[in-house]
This record gives C-alpha cells, structure tokens and sequence, in this order.
C-alpha cells in the first residue's frame, strides 16, 4: 500500500509578509485504497474499534495531531 500522505510545494509569493511554509502535506483517507471488504478481514476487538474509529485494521488511518500548522497564526 502507498503512504497515505501526499506532498505539495505551494507558491511562494515574493510580497507575502509571513514567512513561508516550502512543503505543505495532506492525508488521503485509506478507504481510497480498499476498493471492497472481502469476507474473513481481521477485526479489532469492540473497545479498540470504538476507539481507533473502524473495525478493520486495514482501514484505520492514525492521526498524529500535528494540524497545518500556522494556520489562525498572524504574522506582523
């Protein structure tokens, strides 16, 4: 399977006043990998289910909690 992550470099405009952000990244969900659930997937027990969001493995995508980050950031 193919990192979920994806990559881009935005423009960077030569007048903006905040400093640039050079690499900016996205996650595509992994339900665009997993075309259909085949019968006899492996299954997390119902505690870790409700808490990772899914009942199959295959499909669980973790979140690190990093954000865009400066976004809602003002620069002077």
């Amino acid at each position: 399977m193919q990192s979920q992550w994806r990559y881009w470099k935005p423009y960077i405009s030569p007048f903006d006043p905040c400093p640039p952000q050079e690499v900016k990244r996205y996650v595509v969900p992994v339900n665009q990998y997993v075309v259909f659930q085949a019968p006899g997937l492996p299954q997390y027990s119902p505690f870790k289910a409700l808490k990772r969001g899914t009942l199959w493995p295959s499909l669980y995508s973790p979140y690190d909690g990093r954000g865009d980050q400066g976004v809602g950031e003002v620069c002077e």
